[in-house]
């Protein structure tokens, strides 16, 4: 899930070696923050969850989408004003879903650093699921477009269990590790 632990807290380490293989769905389920013994490790500032991160707060806002904490996730993203704040501002509202918000906070966004690793991890899910995505009439832009990500969500949403949202789960798996690791990396010098 993330390739160097070293930077991070003992808090985070536990909480990301706990969630290996969670994933964020693709519609905002009830928040499941009744555990208050799972957040605890939380309850300290993001500078000291995420010493020396590039984006401390975004970093803990995606920790928190990870968790299924939405409301808290959502609270400091919109509160960051960065492109990783509105990323995953964004993010927040694709899953509420609310797709005319997360467009308008990835038009914020712009063009992202992990926007051509994310492009070629997705053309990647393609090529793993082609048996299963032979009958998905998707086909990848010549770079990652948000908007088109939008779009497929809310397709995939509409039909459960299908060859979309198998597709669209793992690409959206991808997208957060991405933005994770990009946000909780180490700050340049």
């Amino acid at each position: 899930m993330f390739s160097d632990l070293s930077t991070l807290s003992e808090a985070v380490k536990t909480i990301l070696q706990k969630h290996a293989n969670a994933s964020l769905p693709l519609t905002r389920s009830p928040e499941a923050q009744s555990n208050n013994d799972a957040l605890m490790p939380l309850a300290v500032s993001a500078t000291n969850l995420f010493p020396g991160a590039r984006h401390p707060d975004a970093a803990l806002s995606g920790l928190f989408l990870l968790l299924n904490c939405w409301e808290r996730s959502h609270g400091i993203s919109q509160d960051i004003p960065s492109r990783e704040g509105s990323y995953w501002h964004g993010i927040a509202h694709r899953i509420e879903p609310d797709s005319s918000n997360a467009g308008y906070w990835f038009r914020k966004v712009g063009d992202h650093p992990i926007f051509p690793e994310l492009h070629r991890q997705a053309q990647g899910i393609f090529d793993r699921e082609k048996a299963i995505s032979e009958g998905v009439p998707w086909q990848l832009k010549g770079q990652w477009d948000p908007f088109l990500f939008i779009d497929w969500c809310d397709e995939a949403r509409a039909k459960p269990n299908s060859q979309e949202e198998r597709l669209t789960l793992q690409m959206q798996k991808a997208e957060w590790q991405l933005l994770f690791q990009w946000c909780a990396a180490p700050a340049p010098k």
